[in-house]
């Protein structure tokens, strides 16, 4: 899709968002009536060159889903160029949404189709009597296709089977993607993990024909205000180890690298938004498997701060990774202002916050609500689930320091950020939250402008946090 600021006198189609019928003329509101068309959330009528698309508010997340819905519905035809005004009867609308929900609802993922079927549409937004500046809009429109762009690289790593995106995999992609972006690279295998105590995320791994990658990137702008730090799990696939999943919890496991995918997202966009941040980002890369060679329950692991865990359960491998990779972070790379990691790492946080939110775990009220505000203003999705005294004493083992899973399921998402917990150094204490987006990083249905399976979650909330810390 080629989105450009441009007046067209010709055009196939104009998409015309309506949250009524009353701003209409008297002809037009009839002819929409007979046909069955009320504005409202879903409704697409094609009448007389014109879409027609209904919405609750012109605004936020119901002007993202009204143009994905609209461009769904165009996808369907023969239309090419389509033509939308920025400025209609002095309701100037939002550019960034209108864009956002064009590329992000008119996305598909075909790789593994026999029949492929692609179509490059031609968008021209209008923007005759806006208020802004057309350099400006220029500018947010640059920005807002680059972090589409991003959005939907995520998405296509995620949707990608396991057979074809493996720990190696994801390591060239991270050189890819920083040789695109000028960004360091560093990538170590389990010769390092070995050498360097990080034994939990080896343990993951072992049992695995693909050789685990400790992934390292590095962005550092001229003069940066602070120093972000993200880490990543990056399961690109998980069969649960020994601790056997189901055959129906295995389907869709390729979904649990979207922590990792997630990071890569960011750390694709950061020139784009201009960063002023350095930003590292840190993605464990491993594939749980079974084998002769596989970590066992009843194993207790030595992580790189010194930290014992006795393993209770295989499936709760994703803890372990982001143990060692934490702790790697914060041995690595000093003076770190935040620090932040994403997991696919309990159906617990489904179960706390449904489907489509993220939770978030930490100690720092503050940091808290400015994860809350970039919620808002990015239109991803998160809840705040909250740690408490009596927790903490579950994860005591008699036989190692801490279990890496407990015995109740019971604030299960929770007890997985408070095992985090043990690999947070009390400097950083504060500096740190847990984002479990288990719900909102993969669903098997389509959902606003996210499409069936992966979404993308993690990229623009973060990126949203980063541009506006002062």
């Amino acid at each position: 899709m080629k989105i450009k600021l441009n007046k067209i006198e010709e055009f196939d189609i104009n998409i015309v968002v309506l949250k009524s019928l009353k701003e209409l003329k008297k002809e037009d509101k009839h002819l929409l009536k007979q046909s069955g068309f009320n504005a409202k959330e879903g409704e697409v009528l094609f009448q007389k060159k014109r879409l027609y698309v209904g919405a609750n508010k012109l605004k936020g997340e119901d002007l993202k889903i009204a143009f994905s819905n609209a461009i769904k519905a165009i996808l369907k035809t023969k239309y090419i160029n389509i033509k939308i005004s920025l400025v209609n009867k002095d309701k100037e609308l939002n550019l960034k949404e209108i864009v956002e929900g064009l590329v992000l609802g008119s996305y598909s993922f075909n790789k593994y189709k026999s029949k492929k079927e692609e179509k490059e549409l031609n968008v021209f937004i209008d923007n005759k009597d806006s208020k802004h500046k057309k350099t400006d809009l220029q500018n947010e429109l640059n920005e807002t296709i680059a972090i589409c762009e991003s959005v939907n690289l995520v998405r296509n790593i995620v949707n990608t089977t396991p057979e074809d995106f493996t720990p190696i995999t994801m390591a060239e992609k991270a050189k890819e993607i920083s040789f695109a972006n000028g960004l360091e690279c560093k990538i170590k295998g389990e010769e390092y993990l070995e050498k360097h105590g990080m034994n939990a995320m080896l343990a993951v791994g072992r049992a695995s024909r693909h050789e685990s990658q400790l992934i390292h990137l590095t962005y550092k702008p001229k003069n940066p205000k602070g120093k972000i730090v993200l880490v990543g799990k990056g399961l690109t696939y998980d069969c649960g180890g020994l601790s056997l999943k189901s055959a129906e919890g295995m389907v869709s496991m390729k979904c649990d690298k979207s922590g990792a995918s997630a990071v890569l997202g960011v750390m694709n966009s950061l020139n784009a938004i201009s960063c002023e941040y350095e930003v590292h980002g840190i993605l464990g890369a491993v594939e749980n498997m079974i084998g002769g060679d596989a970590y066992k329950p009843d194993d207790v692991l030595v992580a790189r701060n010194g930290k014992t865990i006795e393993v209770r359960n295989t499936d709760a491998e994703g803890r372990l990774v982001l143990a060692d990779c934490l702790c790697y972070a914060q041995d690595e790379i000093k003076d770190i202002d935040y620090i932040f990691d994403l997991a696919t790492l309990t159906g617990a946080c489904i179960i706390a916050l449904g489907e489509y939110t993220t939770g978030v775990m930490g100690h720092n009220k503050k940091l808290k609500e400015k994860i809350n505000k970039a919620s808002e203003k990015s239109g991803e999705l998160v809840g705040f689930l909250p740690f408490n005294r009596y927790l903490p004493p579950m994860l005591k083992s008699g036989v190692a320091d801490i279990v890496n899973s407990v015995g109740s399921k019971a604030g299960g998402a929770i007890t997985a950020a408070l095992f985090l917990d043990n690999f947070i150094k009390d400097e950083n204490k504060n500096k740190w939250l847990h984002f479990d987006i288990a719900g909102a990083a993969y669903r098997e249905k389509v959902w606003g402008y996210n499409p069936y399976g992966a979404s993308g979650a993690g990229v623009r909330l973060l990126l949203e946090f980063m541009q506006n810390q002062k």
